[in-house]
C-alpha cells in the first residue's frame, strides 16, 4: 500500500520559536545520546530518580523474553513521587487538584499528600497488608484513590485497579485472578447526577472472592451501606488511628509494582504485570519530555486511574516529576457541554491530555462550547488511546489550542507502560495524524507477515525490536500466554498487534489493530484510514470500520457511523459517504455497508470495540463485553443490521 494521503497530506507544523526557546529539548541531542549508546542512555536517565542502592547490573536478557533491568537496585515509587518533593522547595506546591462533579475543589500539597500517604500506608500495615500482597482498588476518581495507590507501593504491596464503572462479574474475575487479600472501595460515586452504588456492587462480587479478608470503604456519597463485622472498615476510622510516618520499603527494582487487566482477543482479560524500577524510570522520563514539563505547569490527563494512562500520566509520571496533576470526577458534557473547558479556565490548565474519541464528541457538539471559555492558559495538548484522524487533530489544534499549542499525539499500550512513539514538542514538526517517531532509547520497526522489514510507504506490523525498562515483565500467573501473545509471532521481537506505516521522513502512522486491518481484493486497508475519510465528511461525528467476510473480495468494508446532531441518516447520505471515501482513498475502500448508529460500542476508556462489531456483522456469538461502557449499544446495532439484511 502506498503512503495514505488521507493520513496527513503535505501539512506540517514545526514548533514555534517561542515554544522552542522555552522547551526542555529543542534539538536532536536526546535522540543522539540514545542512538550512541542505547543501554547507556537508560542508565543515565535512571539517575533522575532517587535510589536507596544503585543497581549492580543494568540489563539482563539471560531469560529472554523475561528481561530484567537495574538488577540489584533498590528503589521505592512512592518515595520518588512524594517524599523527595515534600522534603524540597515543592513541599507547599499543589500535588493534586481535585474537581468533583458538583464543582467542589480539593487541593493537596506535596506535604499534605506525604502525610496522608504515610498514614494510610501505616493503616494498611495495621490490618495485615505486607510486601507482595495484592490489593484491589475499586474506586471513583477522588484524591483517596491516589493516596491508596501510593500507600500500597510504599509498603511493597501490589495494586490492581479495577475501573469503578466495571460490572460485578468483571470485578470478581479480576480479584480472583490476582488473589487479592484486600479491597479498597467507596460507598458510591457520582456520574452525570446519579449515584453509583460501588460498595453494593463490591459486596456482590465479594460473595465469590474468598481471598479477600478486609475491605476498606471511603465515604464519598450519602449512600447507606452495609458493613460486615470483622471484614469491612471505614477509611476515615483507620486514618484516625494510623501512625504519622511509615518507612518506605526498599524494593528491588524487579519487585512487582502493579497488575492491570486489559482485554485480549479471548474472553479472559490479561493481567499485565509491571515492576518497580524500570517502570518508574520510563514514566518519569516520558512525562518530562513528551509534555515538556515545567515546574509551574498545571497538568490534566482526562483518563480514569483505572486505565494505564491514568496510572502513568495522571499519577506516577506527574508526581515523580513534582508536577501538579488535576483529577476530575465527572463527564465532559455534564451539566453542560463546556465542562472540560470550564475546568481549564477555572484552574488555568497548561497541559491537556485526552483521547481522540472525546475530541470527536466535542467536535460534534460544535465550537460554541469552547468559545464560551478562556483557554489561553493552554500551551501544550496531547492525544492518547487510538490514532487521531486529521480532522479531529485540526479541530483540537484550532479550537482548543488556538493554533498555538503543539499536539503530542502518542502511541503506547498497557503492556509498554509508557509512551513509545510521540513527538517531542520542542523538536518535532507535527503532521496531523502521525505519532511521529519512537521516543529516544526505544527502537521499533515494521515487519511484513514473514518478519522482513518493509520499505518506507508500505504498511505492516509494528514491532518493538529491543526491550526497554518499562515494558511488562509477564502476564500474572500466565507466562505461556505472555510468550505466545507478544513474542511468538516474531521470535526475539515484541509484536504490538498494531498495523503501521513509516513515511519517507521516518515518521510513523498507526493504522489500527492488526485484526482490524482489512484485505479487500488484495488491497490492505487500515481501519483508521477509512475512518478518517468518513469523519472528514461534514455530516459525520464518528466512525468505526471493520472487515467482514465476503465471498468474492475476501473481506468487505462495513462502516458504523455516528452523525452530527441534526443530521438524518438517509439512503442519499449513504451514497454520498461511499462516494466521499472513494474520492479520498479509492473505489476499493468504499464501504459495502454503512450503518447509522446513535453510539458506537466503546470501552470505558473510550476505545471503540471493533471486534464486537465484527462479531455482530458476521453473525457470531459476541465475545467478551465486560469492558463496554454501555452493553445496550450492541443490541441497537444488531437490530439495525438485521433490518438492513432483510431489506436485501
Amino acid at each position: 500500500m502506498t503512503e495514505p494521503t488521507i493520513l496527513g497530506g503535505s501539512l506540517s507544523y514545526p514548533p514555534t520559536d517561542e515554544f522552542k526557546n522555552n522547551a526542555l529539548v529543542a534539538d536532536n541531542s536526546l535522540y543522539e545520546l540514545a542512538a550512541k549508546d542505547r543501554l547507556g542512555f537508560w542508565a543515565i536517565m535512571a539517575e533522575n530518580l532517587d535510589w536507596f542502592k544503585k543497581w549492580d547490573k543494568l540489563f539482563s536478557d539471560e531469560q529472554a523474553p523475561f528481561y530484567q533491568w537495574y538488577i540489584g537496585g533498590r528503589i521505592n515509587a512512592c518515595y520518588n513521587c512524594v517524599d523527595r518533593h515534600a522534603k524540597s522547595h515543592r513541599r507547599n506546591k499543589a500535588a493534586i487538584i481535585f474537581e468533583g462533579e458538583s464543582g467542589e475543589t480539593v487541593t493537596l500539597t506535596y506535604q499534605q499528600l506525604y502525610r496522608e500517604v504515610n498514614k494510610f500506608a501505616g493503616a494498611l500495615k495495621n490490618i495485615g497488608v505486607k510486601k507482595g500482597d495484592r490489593v484491589t482498588i475499586y474506586m471513583p476518581l477522588v484524591p483517596e484513590v491516589v493516596v491508596a495507590m501510593l500507600a500500597i507501593v510504599r509498603i511493597g504491596a501490589v495494586h490492581s485497579i479495577v475501573f469503578g464503572g466495571f460490572s460485578v462479574d468483571a470485578l470478581k474475575n479480576r480479584i480472583t485472578d490476582a488473589e487479592s487479600n484486600v479491597l479498597i472501595t467507596a460507598d458510591g460515586s457520582f456520574r452525570r447526577g446519579k449515584t453509583i452504588p460501588l460498595k453494593e456492587n463490591a459486596d456482590k462480587a465479594l460473595a465469590e472472592c474468598p481471598s479477600v479478608s478486609k475491605v476498606v470503604v471511603v465515604k464519598r456519597t450519602s449512600l447507606e451501606v452495609s458493613l460486615r463485622e470483622g471484614r469491612d472498615l471505614w477509611y476515615h476510622d483507620l486514618m484516625k488511628e494510623a501512625p504519622l510516618y511509615c518507612e518506605p520499603e526498599q524494593l528491588d527494582a524487579e519487585d512487582p509494582m502493579f497488575i492491570l487487566y486489559t482485554s485480549g482477543t479471548t474472553g479472559k482479560p490479561k493481567g499485565v504485570l509491571h515492576t518497580t524500577g524500570g517502570y518508574m524510570v520510563g514514566v518519569h522520563l516520558t512525562f518530562k519530555y513528551v509534555f515538556d514539563h515545567h515546574d509551574e505547569d498545571i497538568y490534566w490527563c482526562t483518563a480514569d486511574i483505572g486505565w494505564i494512562t491514568g496510572h502513568s500520566y495522571s499519577v506516577y509520571g506527574p508526581l515523580s516529576n513534582g508536577s501538579t496533576t488535576l483529577l476530575f470526577e465527572g463527564a465532559p458534557d455534564y451539566p453542560q457541554r463546556d465542562r472540560w473547558w470550564e475546568i481549564i479556565e477555572k484552574h488555568g490548565v497548561n497541559v491537556f491530555y485526552t483521547a481522540p474519541t472525546a475530541i470527536r464528541s466535542c467536535m460534534s457538539w460544535g465550537t460554541q462550547w469552547p468559545e464560551r471559555r478562556d483557554l489561553s492558559s493552554l500551551r501544550l495538548l496531547g492525544s492518547v488511546g487510538e490514532p487521531i484522524n486529521p480532522e479531529a487533530w485540526h479541530w483540537f489544534y484550532e479550537n482548543i489550542g488556538h493554533n498555538n499549542c503543539p499536539i503530542s499525539d502518542t502511541w503506547w499500550q498497557t503492556e509498554t507502560g509508557i509512551i513509545v512513539i510521540s513527538p517531542l514538542p520542542g523538536v518535532t514538526s507535527l503532521k496531523p495524524g502521525s505519532a511521529a517517531r519512537p521516543f529516544p532509547g526505544i527502537e521499533v520497526s515494521i515487519f511484513d507477515e514473514e518478519g522482513n522489514p518493509v520499505s518506507d510507504g508500505q504498511s505492516g506490523n509494528l514491532v518493538i525490536t529491543s526491550p526497554f525498562p518499562s515494558m511488562l515483565r509477564n502476564l500474572y500467573h500466565n507466562p505461556e500466554r505472555y510468550v505466545d501473545t507478544y513474542w511468538k509471532r516474531y521470535p526475539g521481537y515484541y509484536f504490538a498487534g498494531d498495523s503501521a506505516m513509516r513515511d519517507k521522513d521516518g515518521d510513523y502512522w498507526i493504522l489500527g489493530r492488526v485484526d482490524d486491518v482489512i484485505n479487500v481484493s488484495g488491497h490492505r486497508l487500515g481501519t483508521a484510514e477509512v475512518e478518517s475519510a468518513l469523519v472528514d465528511h461534514k455530516s459525520v461525528a464518528e466512525a468505526a470500520v471493520i472487515g467482514r467476510v465476503h465471498a468474492i473480495k475476501g473481506q468487505a468494508v462495513s462502516a458504523f457511523v455516528t452523525l452530527k446532531e441534526g443530521i438524518a441518516g438517509t439512503e442519499e447520505l449513504i451514497k454520498e459517504l461511499k462516494t466521499h471515501v472513494t474520492a479520498k482513498i479509492g473505489s476499493f475502500a468504499s464501504p459495502e455497508d454503512i450503518y447509522f448508529t446513535r453510539e458506537l460500542p466503546k470501552t470505558r476508556s473510550g476505545k471503540i470495540m471493533r471486534r464486537l462489531l465484527r462479531d455482530i456483522a458476521e453473525g457470531r456469538a459476541v465475545g467478551d463485553t465486560t469492558t463496554l461502557l454501555d452493553p445496550n449499544v450492541l443490541a441497537g446495532i444488531k437490530d439495525k443490521i438485521d433490518i438492513m439484511k432483510k431489506k436485501g
